[in-house]
């Protein structure tokens, strides 16, 4: 048995309900210019203003025509570009030569494709007959006059900056951005750029979580390293609190000597939840603070970035407003394993893996060393080996669970 696997660990589905059960979304509303809507969070649904594509329009460069039309000889008499309508009517044994995204000429009902045609001067003859219907781009086609483009709670995408800037939208109203507060605390750390020093080691958790919390579009304000002193954490956790939405600490979760973050958090807060069931990362507390709430992740680099990835960024995304199921926001495989995979059973395991589709067969491996101290395999890794908690040692060709890296890890 996992001599982590204790009893009253909370396992993660449960863990993620009850963050999720805590967290009251932000209401507050601003407008944005549409570039800057990226990654941000709709405030409202956003409705159709005008039809896509605004008029009928041709899908083919060709001849605009009547479909009966096609067995006859056919005069030609003009052309339609985009940008630049012929505003006469077709009428019988006439055709229009007309490129992709012109207008459709009142009278016609097809375009024919201009390999399927004949031209002799102003005359045209069409070797393969049309349908009416064929080759046009009706208007609303895409997007209907007045129809839901988006609904209120949709992260923004730059497709969906597209998409509205095809709708003539220039602004959008979306709710404002969470304010992040980060430290790290611990008397070994040294900041990046400082010269090594015995017992020391450098602070890696700060960098990587300022990184990853780009993708969710907050404001930040990074507390830096906190030692291990209850005055200096109580003094940080009361600054952050005054003015973030979430407190993000690493470290000072466990249950050694110097392990205040816990006990300061409590003091200063509500502890909601400490200990889950999975691995790496049991130790990890989420609680409120002040008028906001608090995410105590552990201290070891790649525990930091586990439990981050599978607790805090989907409660991060509710809080933001974001609507979402978690179901839906990781993609799950199967695949076989390429080798032992070492697991004691008690606590789900994400293991780091390296995925790879071989001749129509998934297949994972292993990165590297599984110890939550080793972020090398973590950044050689494409993908989570997901255990299940009652799981124990899987055999070389055994199916398992994989979830490849998504842009809120990677």
């Amino acid at each position: 048995m996992d001599h982590c696997a204790q009893p009253g660990l909370l396992p993660i589905e449960e863990a993620i309900t009850r963050i999720f059960n805590s967290l009251n979304p932000i209401q507050e509303i601003e407008t944005v210019s549409l570039p800057a809507a990226l990654d941000r969070v709709l405030a409202a649904d956003i409705n159709a203003p005008i039809n896509v594509p605004g008029a009928d329009n041709s899908a083919m460069d060709g001849y605009a025509l009547r479909a009966q039309d096609c067995a006859g000889e056919l005069k030609i008499i003009g052309q339609s570009l985009a940008g630049h309508p012929f505003t006469d009517a077709i009428a019988a044994g006439q055709a229009l030569r007309i490129m992709t995204g012109a207008l459709i000429p009142p009278g016609a009902d097809a375009v024919v494709m201009q390999e399927n045609t004949l031209r002799n001067n102003e005359l045209l003859t069409i070797t393969q007959a049309v349908s009416a219907g064929e080759n046009i781009r009706y208007a609303g086609e895409d997007i209907a006059l007045n129809s839901q483009v988006f609904s209120a709670g949709r992260r923004i995408t730059a497709l969906d900056i597209g998409l509205l800037a095809s709708l003539g939208i220039a602004q959008v109203n979306v709710l404002r951005k969470l304010r992040v507060a980060i430290l790290t605390t611990g008397d070994e750390l040294l900041i990046s750029g400082a010269a090594p020093a015995a017992g020391k080691i450098y602070d890696s958790n700060r960098p990587l979580l300022t990184a990853l919390l780009t993708r969710l579009s907050v404001e930040l304000l990074d507390l830096g390293v906190v030692p291990d002193q209850p005055a200096a954490l109580r003094d940080a956790f009361n600054q952050a609190m005054q003015w973030a939405d979430v407190v993000i600490s690493t470290g000072g979760v466990s249950v050694g000597d110097a392990d205040y973050t816990k006990e300061i958090l409590a003091e200063l807060g509500e502890i909601n939840l400490w200990k889950i069931a999975m691995k790496p990362g049991k130790p990890f507390a989420f609680g409120k603070l002040g008028s906001g709430y608090f995410f105590g992740l552990p201290g070891n680099p790649v525990s930091t970035a586990v439990t981050y990835h599978q607790l805090v960024v989907p409660g991060l995304r509710h809080l933001a407003g974001e609507t979402f199921f978690v179901s839906d926001t990781q993609q799950c495989l199967s695949a076989i394993a390429s080798h032992t995979i070492k697991k004691q059973p008690g606590r789900t395991d994400f293991q780091r893996g390296i995925f790879a589709n071989e001749n129509g067969i998934n297949r994972v491996a292993s990165a590297g060393l599984q110890s939550s101290g080793v972020l090398s395999a973590m950044a050689k890794a494409n993908c989570y080996i997901r255990l299940e908690a009652e799981r124990g040692t899987v055999a070389e060709g055994e199916a398992v669970t994989v979830i490849p890296f998504d842009r809120f890890i990677r």
